[in-house]
């Protein structure tokens, strides 16, 4: 076994781990048991690999906290885990990208569209004729508003880090956890209350099959990063993170700043631009 603590280098030698087998048996009979349920079939082995990955992540990621806590993470080691956290974002920004992609694309040649897919035509404009919206000043403003405010929120908390005020960290994670969750359950009551459907069969179109891809996609994301932020949360509790050494906590506010811009884009695209289309015709 390498010593992961060899004093002439400043690289981390990672030790034997058996979670990269394990996280892909658990992937495989995940993806298996939903093969099998998705044709009648019982849901337990989906439900079984699903919690395998849980497991998995949950012990990986605790070797990562052991590692950074026995003196792993050297100042080169911590520069390379923001490097990937950096690729991971942009691997994400180019994943909107192409949700954004097939809005426009519909909304720029909508009929176009239409005829391709063997739709419903969208009447010449877009949304859709007969398409009724939502009104963007409404719910979307509040969700903008909440979102914009828990990007200060766990700006406060970084800044508090960095000088080592443990109070300002906590309640800076806990306020942005809690506007996390109250942006969660706006969207929640949102779709419970939007006037077109997913799918085509129940009265959908072109339209809402690009706006609930597009927002649920983001409002996942938001669930992930309240997750990560909870996680953040425990870990300042029980005093983990330092003024010199938080790249968990930093890579969670990346990953919120990135939630948050994504959302303006959505609000500006989707929700405005959408509106303004309706109000012309």
């Amino acid at each position: 076994m390498a010593d992961s603590h060899a004093p002439n280098h400043n690289y981390h030698l990672v030790d034997p781990s058996p979670w990269p087998l394990v996280g892909a048996i658990a992937a495989f009979v995940l993806a298996l048991g939903a093969v099998n349920w998705m044709h009648g079939g019982n849901p337990w082995v989906m439900v079984a690999g699903f919690v395998g990955i849980l497991y998995t992540m949950f012990m990986w990621w605790a070797d990562i906290i052991k590692e950074a806590h026995q003196g792993d993470h050297t100042k080169v080691v911590q520069l390379h885990l923001r490097y990937g956290m950096i690729l991971f974002i942009a691997s994400e920004v180019m994943f909107f990208v192409a949700w954004f992609w097939a809005y426009f694309d519909a909304s720029l040649f909508y009929d176009e569209v239409a005829q391709f897919a063997r739709v419903e035509s969208t009447g010449g404009q877009w949304p859709p004729k007969g398409t009724q919206v939502f009104d963007p000043w409404h719910l979307p403003l509040l969700n903008t508003i909440i979102l914009l405010t828990s990007g200060t929120t766990v700006t406060w908390a970084h800044h508090a880090l960095v000088h080592n005020d443990r109070k300002g960290l906590v309640w800076g994670l806990v306020l942005t956890i809690l506007l996390g969750i109250t942006f969660t359950g706006v969207q929640a009551y949102e779709y419970g209350h939007a006037a077109f459907a997913f799918s085509a069969d129940n009265g959908g179109n072109i339209y809402s099959s690009t706006f609930y891809m597009a927002t649920g996609f983001h409002g996942f994301h938001v669930l992930v990063g309240t997750i990560f932020l909870i996680v953040c949360l425990f870990r300042a509790l029980k005093g983990h993170f330092t003024p010199e050494q938080h790249f968990g906590f930093e890579a969670a506010a990346w990953y919120w700043h990135f939630v948050d811009v994504v959302w303006l884009f959505l609000f500006a695209a989707v929700y405005v631009w959408g509106s303004w289309g309706v109000a012309a015709h």
